[in-house]
């Protein structure tokens, strides 16, 4: 038998199984870091492309969820307070790195209520970068996590996020199910509390066309921040980062750069 191939070592090198790693990213330990918190029903390969690029500008940290891949066999936690606990205990070996969290749909709540999170106990990231999602004060009563399968399912194909060939397949749809239902309960039982703006500037990513977040839903994150807030719109619908992969990296590395480049915030370490 032959042992694990270099990715998987990588993948496995973060001494956490809530994250993953594809790139070795700069040697140096004082490195950027970026943390890349997937969708509902995603999981950290979905980021596997965006890696690389990203890799030579900072040490680049992938969520992987529990319900999914090598973690299949673990409970999908079903709030995103549970999402948050992962993600941040795993990333205490990082305190003290210049970091910038970056989430995608399901990931921007995760993300805005990670950067919540750090603050408060003045760990605080640089900046936040929210991709396809409204603003978490603009609540919306949706059901999805209590449709039937093949609603479910309809929902995703309907986003065009996952290949239809593949959901189609009923092997893949019992594989993915658990994770996807419990990903949209936790998204739409989620209620902001509220509290303090963060104090962390805000960049926000959309789809021109997405049918799930409009252009002034996106901008509201503005009111829930006291630092710099900046707005780009990409073309394509909710997925927009598929087809969008090298503009969307180039602007998370402007961002990144520019985050980086902050004073460290207050009552932060390093």
């Amino acid at each position: 038998m032959t042992g694990p191939d270099r990715a998987t070592r990588a993948a496995l090198a973060t001494g956490s199984p809530w994250l993953r790693r594809f790139d070795a990213g700069p040697p140096s330990p004082d490195a950027p870091v970026i943390v890349l918190l997937p969708h509902a029903g995603g999981n950290a390969a979905y980021y596997r492309p965006f890696s690389p690029a990203l890799s030579t500008h900072a040490e680049v940290l992938i969520a992987q969820y529990p319900g999914r891949q090598e973690r299949l066999g673990e409970p999908v936690p079903e709030c995103v307070g549970a999402l948050v606990d992962g993600v941040e205990e795993a990333l205490r070996p990082w305190r003290g790195r210049p970091l910038t969290v970056f989430g995608h749909s399901m990931g921007a709540l995760v993300g805005y209520e990670l950067t919540r999170r750090l603050e408060r106990a003045g760990a605080g990231p640089r900046g936040l970068i929210l991709s396809g999602r409204r603003s978490a004060l603009l609540h919306r009563e949706e059901d999805v996590h209590l449709r039937g399968d093949d609603a479910l399912i309809g929902t995703l194909t309907a986003l065009a996020g996952t290949d239809a060939r593949l959901l189609a397949d009923p092997g893949f749809r019992e594989l993915i199910l658990p994770a996807l239902r419990g990903d949209y309960k936790a998204v739409e039982t989620y209620r902001h509390e509220p509290g303090p703006p963060l104090r962390a500037p805000v960049s926000v990513l959309i789809g021109a066309s997405d049918p799930r977040v409009g252009a002034s839903e996106a901008m509201a994150w503005r009111e829930l921040t006291e630092g710099a807030f900046t707005f780009r719109s990409f073309p394509g619908g909710h997925f927009y980062l598929n087809d969008m992969r090298e503009a969307v990296t180039r602007a998370l590395v402007e961002d990144l750069t520019v985050f980086t480049a902050r004073p460290t915030p207050a009552g932060s370490p390093g």
